[in-house]
């Protein structure tokens, strides 16, 4: 039989790394730091392998966070030598510490927030913190699991719907003004869902507030959270400018004007 490897890095671990080489200069980790040892018990505390995984010797070992740090420096698009073989994934990640520094360190430390709180580590996998390709948003897996827990949260939803009508709204989605009640009758009174206008990484982990809520359908909910072109977020006007103009074409291959099918 052989031998169980320890798995491929994930965005969130190599986000968790690159986020220290910033701090650290650009400079390799090394295994000799306490801080290679903080960040490799830190790594090995996430909530994204199984536990076979993480009872290899090698898992996220302190030589293993080291030899990924020079992988991510020598793939900077600014580095001038032979970059190391570290593989795509890598590369994204250093590319994204390069061109949007400020989200991504923030991202970096939402993640470690959360998981020092422990509130991360209680949170079970959700089904849409990966898409159907297999890809994790490009915040990371877990803060993606961390906000569609919450976004999930009834209590939250039902306070958000009482604020609507206090404030004399409709309960319809605010990116395609579906209404569940005209479309379905009684039975579609007060159905709707809810979505986080900014993602984690912007907005921190803090308590959510109504103000930081929208209310979507669920086809426009998915569409809000589906990765494309490496984003995996996107406000209501966002989404919204995206169904702009947009002809549907029905089974004869007419266009037709977009409308949400649901």
């Amino acid at each position: 039989m052989p031998r169980m490897r320890s798995p491929s890095w994930t965005w969130d671990e190599l986000l968790l790394i690159c986020s220290r080489l910033v701090e650290n200069d650009w400079r390799q980790l090394r295994t000799y730091q306490p801080a290679t040892e903080q960040l490799a018990d830190l790594l090995r505390s996430l909530p994204l392998h199984d536990t076979a995984a993480r009872a290899l010797p090698e898992f996220r070992s302190v030589a293993s966070v080291s030899r990924k740090s020079a992988d991510l420096i020598t793939s900077r698009p600014d580095y001038a030598r032979q970059a190391t073989r570290g593989g795509h994934l890598t590369a994204l990640i250093a590319e994204a510490f390069c061109t949007r520094p400020s989200e991504m360190m923030k991202a970096a430390r939402a993640i470690e927030d959360g998981i020092s709180s422990g509130e991360l580590i209680r949170i079970p996998p959700q089904p849409d913190e990966v898409d159907p390709e297999g890809y994790a948003a490009r915040e990371g897996r877990l803060l993606a699991r961390w906000a569609i827990f919450r976004e999930r949260n009834p209590g939250l939803r039902k306070r958000k719907i009482a604020e609507t009508h206090r404030l004399g709204k409709r309960i319809q989605c605010e990116v395609c003004r579906f209404h569940f009640m005209d479309a379905y009758g009684p039975i579609g009174q007060n159905y709707i869902e809810v979505h986080h206008i900014q993602p984690l990484h912007i907005s921190g982990p803090r308590e959510t507030r109504l103000d930081d809520l929208a209310l979507v359908c669920a086809n426009c909910h998915r569409m809000c959270h589906r990765s494309h072109l490496g984003s995996s977020w996107r406000t209501p006007d966002s989404l919204r400018k995206l169904m702009v103009d947009k002809p549907s074409v029905d089974q004869a291959g007419d266009n037709l004007p977009i409308r949400n099918q649901h």
